[in-house]
């Protein structure tokens, strides 16, 4: 009976417990960030991103248990654990693909829903209250720092609030492509939905290539364990 090759044995340990260890980091580091205060003031974390901290918590556990299962069904010549290693990959590569479609077929939803929150946020804008009033805090030092102005139509989104303060206050003195002449004072004329769309567009390509490189990988990972799970099967 043919026996089972060291090489593939030792390089699917290698790589499962690299990856172990990336999931081991991805989820001690979120679990930090989730029930550290200082780590949240010092990242300036608030409660409106800690779905995306429990999901990176959620990715770090999936990798770290996927991870596990290929380390020890290498070396164990499990092949109980090698199926259950690529049926957990399998599953990722099908919901990956399955978004990657999702996305493409749903794209005008999915930009008509970005409308919407932005709306909700200058509702915000024009409001009063102490929660608003974070989020306009926060909203100005992105203003200064990307040269824009409210979020959908420019200035107006800010509507009275707009006087209470040097909101997006232009430093160039001189009517522009920057700026705009408005209630007195030049301020910028580009609203800020527009520059988070163009950093979106322009990132696409990257987010693209590191799901192409992780499909093969995945891939890579799918074939090498049901390779050795079947020279397991014939020893």
């Amino acid at each position: 009976m043919a026996g089972v090759s060291s090489c593939m044995k030792y390089s699917m340990f290698i790589f499962n417990f690299l990856f172990w260890v990336c999931g081991s980091i991805i989820l001690g580091v979120s679990i930090w960030i989730r029930v550290s205060k200082d780590a949240q003031q010092e990242l300036e974390i608030d409660s409106s991103v800690f779905a995306g901290v429990d999901l990176l918590i959620a990715v770090g556990s999936i990798i770290m248990i996927l991870g596990f299962l290929g380390c020890c069904g290498a070396i164990k010549e499990s092949r109980c654990m090698l199926m259950l290693f690529f049926i957990g990959l399998l599953l990722i590569l099908i919901l990956q693909v399955t978004g990657g479609i999702l996305g493409a077929v749903y794209r005008s939803q999915i930009e008509t829903s970005f409308s919407k929150t932005l709306q909700e946020s200058v509702n915000s804008l024009q409001s009063t209250t102490e929660e608003s009033k974070v989020f306009q805090e926060k909203l100005q030092k992105f203003q200064t720092t990307n040269q824009c102005c409210g979020l959908l139509n420019g200035p107006s989104d800010w509507g009275k609030n707009i006087g209470n303060s040097k909101t997006c206050e232009c430093e160039v003195k001189s009517s522009s492509d920057l700026c705009t002449y408005y209630q007195g004072r030049y301020v910028y004329k580009n609203p800020c939905g527009d520059v988070i769309i163009n950093y979106l567009k322009d990132h696409l390509l990257i987010i693209m290539g590191i799901a192409f490189g992780l499909a093969v990988i995945e891939i890579l990972g799918l074939g090498f364990s049901m390779s050795l799970y079947c020279q397991i099967g014939r020893k």
